[in-house]
């Protein structure tokens, strides 16, 4: 049997990560979820199922949320990318992180970088979505820990929150 002797030319990829420049490099089948955390070490994204089932690797490029593991890295070239990391503004976490934090929308976490996301996403279109709503937007982010309920509430926090409302325990 031969072995591959081949080198694999590498490609730089120029994007925009929560605001930021950034150029790497990478092979060109290397997906955006490994280039994100292996090349810019931002391993807020997290790598569930390779697939694109999970979400756990969501983020918003370009304005829509996309899974990172579907994605080519060299698709990202001129792209702006928003993940996780880019939520927190310094020591002030983003209202949909406090909601998650404040209603235990959260149990292991593996999920969470990808349900923030989505949520944003859904939030920056519908400030105030129902339950139904919530739950359609948030569809392809799976999470095994928690049944959904106090992430649903965590989002209609968020939605309150965002939308400048008091919010009572």
């Amino acid at each position: 049997m031969a072995k591959l002797t081949e080198k694999t030319e590498l490609v730089q990829v120029r994007c925009k990560v929560n605001g930021d420049a950034y150029t790497g490099t990478a092979e060109p089948r290397t997906l955006l979820v490994y280039f994100l955390r292996d090349v810019l070490n931002l391993t807020g994204t997290h790598v569930g199922c390779d697939t694109g089932h999970c979400g756990a690797c969501t983020v918003i490029m370009d304005g829509k949320t996309v899974k990172s593991c579907m994605v080519l890295a060299v698709q990202a070239e001129g792209a702006s990318i928003l993940t996780v990391e880019g939520l927190a503004k310094g020591e002030n976490l983003h209202p949909i992180q406090e909601a998650f934090w404040e209603n235990h929308g959260l149990q292991c976490g593996y999920c969470t970088p990808g349900m923030l996301m989505s949520a944003l996403f859904l939030l920056q279109r519908n400030p105030n979505p129902t339950d139904e709503e919530i739950r359609r937007g948030i569809d392809g982010n799976l999470c095994r820990c928690t049944g959904y309920v106090n992430i649903v509430k965590s989002v209609k926090a968020a939605a309150k929150k965002m939308r400048g409302v008091e919010v009572t325990a």
